[in-house]
Formats: structure tokens, C-alpha cells, sequence
């Protein structure tokens, strides 16, 4: 493929070089040929012999001349063009490697011309793909971890059962329950997740208010805070905040963002939310009282699986998707999310922004 492609670009310099020869030769022939007759006459000189040695004369330079210069052309063009294929070449074996999956390949960059750019498209593109892998194999461990727990819960008590081990109960049957109740939750927020990163493909774009929409979504959930006696505290400026989003998938977002708040609230904390508007964005920022949040980590609380407290079990803290889906779909829409913990008040800042209507 290489020696095709190399010998392809010189073949290229060819029919030039055969055309400079004919047009030289046949100028020789009708123009100086011609020229040099009529100097001949001129001065009462049989032309016809001088004639003719002055042709084969000039058509044996010409031969030599274009020999030599045929020479050089390939030598030179042979040089130059390996030296411009040479990247290519070793963008095809790192394009090879991709394919094959070994997404640690990279093309070395030598130039800022059109093939450095290609090469550093290429790296770019590695480098998506390679996240896209390691995301994709930290998503399955995640999962075999979350699903291994309460797969051998219910593994246990039913091999128990089995043998006669663990009597029928109606408290264990209860727990069995939970347990595939815990399974079937996970299941279920693991595909939200799934269709929350396909959501780019299937928003429904329309004109929403963000203040009005998020009023009806804390009224599903005023009674939980109420009974943990959380103190709600709402300041939207009293002003519209429309956005262009998809009203169904932000209900969503909303919904995801008020539940993590009344569970991981403690008892008599407070639950702020408070809008910010400029020209281009809406902002909407969720605070809520959370003592000993560790403030190094207000930065991966988007990631999936994710849980503050590590000993927090998934019957009471959920399977840490549910910030990660809000992260997917505020991004599937062009906006930004953030969080950030601030120590001296004890309260957890969440946010997202969205592109104004």
C-alpha cells in the first residue's frame, strides 16, 4: 500500500516532465531550427548540413538534459514525497492499533501544516475513545459491584431456605424482597442513565419557565421535607427565567436533584434554591445543610455511583445515578453543571445552567 500510493505521487511529476521535453524539443525543431536556416541564408551558407548536425546536435543535449533532469526530479521527488508520507504512515499504523482497540496509540506531531492537523484530530479522537473505554469498563465494575451485594443477600438466604438452614418466615420472605425490590431500582436507574445519554437524539425543545416549573416539582416532595423539618427557602427575584429545553427531561433533572436534597439533609437543615439570569444563561443554584461533606470530593458528585458517605447503604442512599443522569441531561442541552462545598457554613452547593431562551 505504501510503495502504491509513493509511486502513485511520482507517477504524477511524469507527464510534466515529458511535457516540458516535447515542447523544448519541438521548439528546437520549428522555431530555432527555422532561425538558424534563415541566419544560414543570410550569409550564402548551404544550411542543409549545418543544418542537420545542428539538430542532432541540440536533440543529443536535449536527451542527455532530460535524462539527467528526470533523474533528479525522481530522486529528489522520491525524498521529499517519503518524507511527507512518512506521518501518514505512521497515522495509518496508530488508526490500525485504534481499530484493533488499543487505544493508548498516538501520532507524533512534526508540523502545524494540514497533516499535523489531521494528526492531532487523530490523537483527539484516540483520546475520546479512549475515555469513552474507560468509562465503559469503570461503568461495568461499577455495576458488578452495586448488583454483587444483594445477588449474594439473596443467594444466601435462598440456599438457606433450600437446606432447611433458615425457616420459612414471613420476615425473611420480607427481606428477600427488599433485596429484589434494591435489584429491580438499580436495574431501572441504570437504564435512566442509559436514555439520559441518548437524550441529545430525542429532545423535544420548547419554551419553559424554570422558577414555575420547579415550584411544581418541590411540591411532590414538600412533605418529606417538612417531615424531617427541613426549612425551604425559595428567591427567584421574582422574575421569569425561561430556557429552551426539553419540559419532560428537566422535570427530570429537577425531580433528581430535590430527591438527593431531603434525603441527605439532616433533621432541622435548610434547603436554599435561588436563580441567576444574564442574557445568554439561566442558572439555578440548590443548597442544602450537609455537615462533613468532604470538600475535596464536591467534584465527582456527578459521577456515577458516587456516594459521599461509603458506608451509606443502597436501601437508604440510592445507587449514586441520579446527579449523574441531572450532569448527562443539563449537557445534553448545552448547558453546565458544578458543585462546591463551603466549610464554614456547612452547606453543599449544586447548579446547573441553561442556555436562556
Amino acid at each position: 500500500m505504501k510503495s502504491r500510493l509513493l509511486w502513485k505521487l511520482l507517477a504524477v511529476n511524469l507527464p510534466v516532465i515529458v511535457l516540458v521535453i516535447l515542447v523544448v524539443w519541438l521548439s528546437v525543431d520549428f522555431l530555432a531550427a527555422d532561425y538558424f536556416a534563415a541566419l544560414m541564408r543570410k550569409y550564402n551558407i548551404s544550411p542543409t548540413e549545418i543544418h542537420r548536425m545542428f539538430l542532432e546536435a541540440v536533440h543529443h543535449y536535449i536527451i542527455n538534459a532530460s535524462l539527467l533532469a528526470i533523474i533528479m526530479t525522481v530522486a529528489s521527488s522520491f525524498l521529499l514525497t517519503r518524507s511527507v508520507l512518512r506521518p501518514l504512515y505512521a497515522m495509518a499504523e496508530v488508526s490500525r492499533k485504534v481499530s484493533l482497540g488499543d487505544f493508548t496509540a498516538r501520532a507524533e506531531i512534526s508540523s502545524k501544516d494540514e497533516v499535523g492537523e489531521f494528526g492531532l484530530l487523530l490523537n483527539q479522537m484516540a483520546d475520546n475513545l479512549e475515555k469513552i473505554e474507560n468509562s465503559r469498563k469503570t461503568m461495568l465494575g461499577d455495576i458488578a459491584h452495586e448488583l454483587r451485594t444483594p445477588l449474594t443477600t439473596v443467594r444466601g438466604y435462598i440456599e438457606g431456605l433450600a437446606d432447611g438452614v433458615i425457616p420459612p418466615a414471613k420476615e425473611t420472605f420480607g427481606m428477600l424482597k427488599e433485596e429484589i425490590l434494591r435489584l429491580a431500582r438499580l436495574v431501572q436507574d441504570i437504564q435512566q442513565l442509559t436514555w439520559a445519554e441518548a437524550a441529545k437524539v430525542y429532545l423535544r425543545r420548547e419554551e419553559i419557565e424554570l422558577s414555575q416549573l420547579f415550584k411544581g416539582v418541590i411540591e411532590l416532595y414538600r412533605h418529606d421535607f417538612e417531615a424531617n423539618d427541613i426549612k425551604l427557602n425559595f428567591d427567584f427575584n421574582c422574575e421569569a427565567h425561561p430556557v429552551e429545553a426539553d419540559r419532560d427531561k428537566i422535570v427530570q433533572v429537577l425531580g433528581n436533584i430535590v430527591q438527593n436534597a431531603w434525603k441527605y439533609t439532616p433533621e432541622k437543615g435548610e434547603f436554599r434554591v435561588r436563580a441567576e439570569k444574564s442574557n445568554d444563561w439561566v442558572k439555578l443554584i440548590f443548597s442544602n445543610t450537609c455537615n462533613d461533606f468532604p470538600k475535596e470530593d464536591a467534584g465527582l458528585i456527578f459521577e456515577r455511583f458516587y456516594r459521599a458517605e461509603k458506608s451509606r447503604s443502597r436501601e437508604s442512599g440510592g445507587a449514586g445515578i441520579g446527579l449523574a443522569i441531572v450532569k448527562t441531561l443539563i449537557e445534553a442541552h448545552g448547558g453546565e453543571t458544578g458543585a462546591w462545598y463551603d466549610e464554614d457554613k456547612g452547606f453543599i452547593h449544586i447548579w446547573f445552567s441553561l442556555p436562556a431562551w
